[in-house]
């Protein structure tokens, strides 16, 4: 079902209304069949960086879509409600293309963004390792500048890197010195000699899209693409990530979504003892308290990408919407398969990859332990 929404402008509702054209025509026909074989859908980010849902939240006058966050996070969540995978995938460009954009200089900037936000390039996002997810600060992948100053060698291990192996380039973080100031930011090409990829993760979702580590064997990486000073990445890195996890949470929000609508669907099809089951009052709660959950997702995430837009503090919020919106997701797609019944758990309908693919959510962009932490501590300091 089409969610009735509140956009800021005519224009914003005219790019959702494309946004969704290009999901029904584009990414429905398609998911199932990637998905069951694991393949990736060649063409298909190229052809939303031609309509120009890959840069959204970014300036024009940089090649992107000067669009409020608002709006971006909607057009995230209609992708999602037709293939989590592709929606992700896209949070996570739009993720990896914001360390050049917020600390990248004029030339740089000028050099590569476009290509970037026009989705000619697509990016990928490089901080976790083996040993070092939660704790960001703890990674070890080195960058050693040359003796002349010229490029920076890359030597190390990285780890659940969505789009590994196909991205173009990379937001990556290593260290070029001790603690948790020694961590400094590059744009990685994503065909530098010396970098290879694993196999990619046998996933219980999003299997479409490959997440792989990345080995990097004394690659070197020019030190022009070294973004901001050294030292600087782990500020870098964080700053992306509220803004990533509103992206997650729309994706969520949209999965939810989805395995409502068609769980509302299958209630108002499916009859016993002579009645829609939906009209059976046990039932018809359960599909209320869906909805009510869902509405929820969105307007959390939406008040976080309001904050955000008019560029007051919204790491909390952000925060809270991730929280909200994943567990909603995981709550609402489990649901969804009980409505359904046996049929639910089968993979003649779409509930059971709803499913799947909530999980993870709960996960990435920081665990919702995290994500608790994180609201906890600004409570701590609201209060003192």
């Amino acid at each position: 079902m089409d969610v009735d929404r509140l956009l800021p402008t005519p224009e914003a509702a005219d790019l959702l209304a494309l946004a969704r054209e290009i999901a029904d025509k584009e990414l429905a026909p398609r998911v199932d069949a990637h998905e069951a074989a694991e393949t990736y859908p060649e063409g298909l980010f190229a052809t939303l960086g031609r309509a120009g849902l890959l840069g959204l939240a970014y300036p024009e006058e940089h090649g992107g879509g000067g669009q409020p966050y608002e709006v971006y996070l909607q057009v995230l969540e209609e992708l999602a409600a037709r293939w989590a995978a592709v929606a992700v995938a896209t949070s996570v460009h739009t993720l990896a293309c914001h360390p050049l954009y917020a600390f990248g200089t004029a030339e740089q900037k000028e050099r590569w963004l476009p290509g970037m936000l026009e989705g000619r390039q697509i990016g990928g996002y490089s901080l976790s390792e083996p040993q070092a997810g939660s704790d960001a600060a703890s990674l070890s992948c080195k960058a050693e500048a040359t003796e002349d100053g010229t490029a920076y060698r890359i030597t190390g291990t990285k780890a659940w890197i969505t789009h590994g192996g196909k991205a173009d380039f990379y937001s990556l973080f290593a260290r070029t010195g001790a603690g948790s100031r020694g961590v400094s930011c590059f744009l990685a090409p994503g065909a530098t000699e010396g970098l290879s990829f694993g196999k990619p993760e046998r996933k219980m979702g999003l299997q479409a899209v490959p997440t792989t580590s990345a080995y990097w064997d004394g690659a070197l990486v020019d030190a022009d693409r070294r973004i901001g000073s050294e030292g600087q990445g782990l500020q870098i890195a964080f700053s992306a990530l509220d803004s990533g996890r509103l992206g997650i949470a729309a994706c969520a929000t949209g999965v939810a979504q989805a395995a409502l609508s068609a769980a509302v669907a299958y209630a108002n099809e499916r009859t016993t003892f002579g009645r829609k089951i939906i009209d059976h009052q046990g039932l018809g709660f359960l599909l209320a308290d869906m909805a009510a959950a869902v509405d929820a997702a969105r307007a959390t995430y939406l008040d976080a990408a309001r904050r955000r837009d008019l560029g007051r503090p919204f790491s909390r919020q952000a925060s809270a919407a991730k929280l909200i919106a994943t567990d909603t997701a995981m709550k609402v797609t489990t649901d969804a398969v009980q409505v359904l019944g046996g049929y639910g758990y089968t993979r003649d309908f779409p509930v059971e990859r709803y499913m799947r693919e909530a999980k993870i959510m709960q996960i990435f962009e920081g665990t919702n332990q995290i994500q608790r932490l994180v609201i906890s501590r600004q409570l701590v300091t609201t209060e003192e």
